[in-house]
């Protein structure tokens, strides 16, 4: 395995308890990093830290907290204490035409992925710019680059963190941060797993058949976790020193495809 040099460095990733989250913390973990998971279910996360803390010595933390209110947010940065690298990973925007999805719900998703980010950063930035060295990555969504009317309140919000990782992005390397973005397209999860069966419901009559709408995706099927967690790792590294203000897709080339995938 490569040595990326995350040996007595901490790492905070939000939404951490499965899915993409889980797949980063496992492997900044197997990196040798200090790692902090995060998620508002403390069941489900005492779980996640336990398999983890299972794979390895190198101390595994787990902090409740919700991250769609600014109380939350400020709870999980106290917590955590000094990071090295913050993943921003936390939320999960539903799918839906404009007219389909109502002010709550489109409120409560941009509190936490949206407004959750830009908390973080305001809580994380300052003191890694004052060390004068961090990472902070922001796990987006092809979608902000690949605008659906079908996903109209998850195309708008990741389009707006893709501008924010930018912006901060070319000002962060002056005070030696550096600050950019992945956008995966559709990745195997709980979440999508449930987001296809609906839609092979509603267009093949049977929900079972859901692995048959991947056949349209790049290569044929869902993104793995693991690939988009090696990437963060490797990226989020000084082997990446260089990267900042990018916002990287993984998504196999579909966003030059007329078929888009949404995340």
């Amino acid at each position: 395995m490569m040595n990326l040099g995350y040996q007595g460095k901490r790492v905070l990733v939000t939404g951490s308890s499965r899915g993409i989250g889980y797949a980063i913390a496992r492997s900044f973990h197997e990196q040798g990093a200090t790692v902090i998971l995060n998620s508002k279910d403390a069941q489900r996360l005492e779980q996640a830290r336990e398999q983890l803390q299972s794979l390895g010595q190198t101390p595994v933390h787990a902090i409740v907290s919700d991250l769609s209110t600014s109380e939350g947010v400020s709870t999980l940065v106290q917590a955590a204490g000094e990071i090295d690298v913050l993943v921003n990973n936390a939320g999960a925007i539903p799918s839906g035409s404009i007219d389909k999805v109502d002010d709550e719900t489109w409120r409560t998703a941009w509190n936490l992925k949206v407004f959750g980010y830009v908390g973080m950063i305001r809580e994380v930035l300052p003191g890694m710019q004052e060390r004068g060295r961090g990472v902070i990555v922001n796990i987006i969504g092809i979608a902000g680059r690949a605008p659906r009317p079908d996903y109209i309140c998850g195309s708008m919000g990741n389009a707006a963190l893709i501008a924010m990782t930018q912006a901060l992005g070319g000002s962060a390397p002056a005070s030696g941060v550096r600050i950019y973005g992945v956008n995966p397209s559709p990745t195997q999860s709980d979440r999508i797993e449930t987001l296809f069966r609906a839609q092979a419901k509603a267009s093949l009559g049977d929900e079972n058949r859901w692995h048959e709408l991947t056949h349209k995706l790049a290569f044929g099927r869902l993104a793995r976790p693991s690939e988009i967690a090696d990437l963060v790792v490797f990226t989020a590294s000084d082997r990446c020193g260089y990267l900042s203000g990018a916002v990287i897709d993984v998504d196999g080339g579909m966003v030059h495809r007329d078929t888009k995938a949404s995340h």
